[in-house]
């Protein structure tokens, strides 16, 4: 029965998209959690030690197959896993340090605006008037969060350092997310062990930092561990797999609407979680941004690989 329960819900894509999504959310939560007790750089490089294991037991058989596919693209490799991977998650915990789940959250929804901006600027791409109505939605949304719904701030350059850092880890994602346009024929899975074995190897040096500044915080209690293994086990990897799957069911224009839910979920994990406060302007901020994320999606859509 429990056999027969399990495979109806793989083949439910509602239900992975969902769960998918609340993984990603729970990161958020878990970078918040980890203040004090795993210092950012040293999460960053467990994460992705225990990712790039548990995937290379699972692709062992197909690596062989799939590495002369990458001749002559290793500098791609690692700069996919810079972008994607390890720059992206080292801001994001930084980021972590002094900013909301909340926020961290819905600052994540600038991604598609900057992957935009990106194809645009570097590949020339025309956006359609959806998309361009859509990217001003966002970035509205975006600026009202961290502004704390007064645009004054913005001006006086008075926002929160954490909100800065989690949107220069945004650009980070959104040219990693620009970058897969030259991926090789390899599946999805195959190419994640390959980016988070890059990231793993760029994690090394970029620890290094808080080794040699004394700053570096090992996990040391049963929280800290719980919170490593969470980050390794749910968002790095099984929503991942969720998400495939989700996309193998319904395409992956369908299963992009689902990423909406991601501040939604941060939003409702922060408040229950965290008891963070959540005032009228993040209710309009993520009206705001979810409002353009559907017009962008529902323009020409822009593929992601999502890995939070």
């Amino acid at each position: 029965m429990v056999s027969r329960l399990l495979s109806s819900a793989f083949t439910s894509a509602p239900l992975l998209l969902s769960l998918a999504t609340l993984g990603w959310a729970g990161n958020t939560i878990a970078g918040r959690l980890a203040v004090g007790e795993v210092s950012p750089l040293v999460i960053v490089f467990m994460r992705w030690t225990i990712v790039f294991a548990i995937l290379l037991m699972t692709k062992r058989k197909e690596l062989p197959a799939a590495l002369p596919k990458l001749k002559g693209k290793w500098p791609w490799v690692f700069m996919m896993g810079a972008l994607g991977l390890s720059f992206f998650n080292t801001l994001f915990y930084i980021a972590a340090q002094s900013t909301t789940a909340i926020n961290l959250g819905l600052i994540q929804c600038a991604m598609p605006m900057f992957i935009l901006i990106g194809v645009t600027l570097i590949l020339k791409t025309k956006l359609t008037f959806g998309q361009i109505i859509g990217t001003i939605l966002t970035m509205a949304g975006v600026l009202l969060i961290i502004s704390k719904g007064d645009f004054s701030l913005l001006v006086g350059l008075q926002i929160n350092k954490g909100d800065w850092i989690m949107l220069g880890a945004c650009i980070f994602y959104a040219g990693y997310t620009i970058g897969l346009q030259n991926r090789p024929d390899i599946d999805n899975m195959t190419m994640m062990t390959v980016f988070s074995g890059a990231a793993w190897v760029l994690s090394i040096p970029i620890l290094l930092i808080e080794v040699t500044q004394g700053t570096a915080q090992w996990p040391a209690t049963q929280l800290a561990w719980l919170i490593v293994l969470f980050i390794s086990l749910i968002p790095s990897f099984m929503s991942q797999v969720f998400y495939m799957r989700g996309v193998d069911l319904i395409g992956p224009d369908r299963a992009g609407v689902y990423s909406n839910l991601v501040p939604i979920y941060s939003a409702a994990l922060g408040v229950l979680i965290l008891n963070e406060a959540f005032g009228l302007y993040h209710f309009l901020s993520i009206t705001i941004v979810i409002t353009g994320l559907t017009v962008i999606s529902r323009s020409k859509p822009i593929e992601q690989h999502l890995v939070n």
